[in-house]
């Protein structure tokens, strides 16, 4: 098992039953081999620069624990969503 970070960017106008159902979807993924260790919603924020002609972005940061494969399956399903403007997962090296 390693330790990961998500860090995922949503439309700033997407509806909070929306960005629940974005965090579901990645809980439900995780829960599957691993487990969520954190999640800090950091609310709207500015974008470094323009995306998408969009210059806000609704931030969410979740820390979680699982084996390799649940990454490849939460960037996948990520790509997907038309929701979501940027995202990155990171392995935490202890």
């Amino acid at each position: 098992m390693r330790k990961y970070e998500l860090v995922y960017v949503l439309k700033p106008n997407t509806e909070e039953e929306k960005r629940n159902s974005v965090l579901e979807k990645v809980k439900s993924i995780v829960a599957v081999n691993g487990q969520v260790d954190k999640v800090d919603e950091w609310g709207t924020r500015k974008l470094a620069y323009p995306i998408a002609k969009l210059t806000e972005g609704y931030y969410v940061l979740v820390n979680f624990t699982s084996d390799v494969e649940q990454p490849k399956e939460i960037d996948r399903n990520l790509k997907i969503s038309e929701d979501v403007i940027r995202h990155m997962i990171v392995n935490i090296e202890e």
